[in-house]
Formats: C-alpha cells, sequence, structure tokens
C-alpha cells in the first residue's frame, strides 16, 4: 500500500537566538501570522508558533552561527496583493528579491527573514 499524505500541519524556520525579537516582529507584526500558544514543555525553549487556517508556523532558535542566508530551502505565502505586500516588506527593511524564473500561476518575489530564511511572496494570476 501506498503512504497517503494527508496534510501539512506545520513548518518550522530557524533563527538565532538574537535574532528572536526581529523574528517574532517580522512574522507576526509585518506578516501579520497570529501567534498561538506553545505547548507548555516547550515555552522554555523561546521562539514562537503561528497559526494560518489548518497550518501552523513554527519559529524555533537555532544556534549561534547557523547561516540560513545562502539557503533556497523556502515557503511560499500567498498574498491578496502583491504590491501591498512589497511594500510593507520594504517598509518593515526587508530585502526584495525579484523573481528569476516567472511562470503563468502567479507573481512573485523573494525576501528574507531577520534570521536569513527565504520566503516566496505570491498573488495568483487573474
Amino acid at each position: 500500500m501506498a503512504m497517503v499524505v494527508t496534510e501539512i500541519q506545520h513548518i518550522t524556520f530557524y533563527v538565532e537566538r538574537a535574532h528572536e525579537a526581529a523574528a517574532r516582529q517580522f512574522y507576526g507584526g509585518v506578516l501579520g501570522l497570529p501567534e498561538i500558544a506553545k505547548p507548555l514543555a516547550w515555552q522554555a525553549h523561546g521562539g514562537a508558533w503561528y497559526q494560518l487556517g489548518g497550518v501552523q508556523m513554527h519559529l524555533s532558535l537555532s544556534a549561534e552561527g547557523a547561516v540560513n542566508a545562502g539557503t533556497q530551502r523556502h515557503v511560499c505565502l500567498m498574498v491578496a496583493d502583491l504590491a501591498a505586500a512589497e511594500a510593507a516588506l520594504r517598509a518593515a527593511g526587508a530585502p526584495i528579491n525579484p523573481d528569476p524564473m516567472p511562470f503563468d500561476q502567479w507573481t512573485r518575489f523573494y525576501t528574507r527573514d531577520p534570521g536569513g530564511n527565504c520566503l516566496e511572496i505570491a498573488q495568483r494570476r487573474q
């Protein structure tokens, strides 16, 4: 019998402890993701959990010196208004990297969180 995946429950991004406050502001403030309570057993470890629809995003803390900046692993966040998203991210000081490989399903750009994690920001084409 083949394996059947039924849902994506969460994704996890890691940032250095020194970037925790900036990353929480980025995800909760700039992106507006609703923060949810972490289980008591994990609250002492820092970081934060967010939930949008049925998917959670876990912000975890990594060892000092961990590098995310050079990787292309990412999550794609769909937005209602790509221009407004770009303006909000620019105003927050986030880098904006144009789409190197445009295609017909959505328009997009890439940014990085304060810990260097890559995010694709996209809007479906009408």
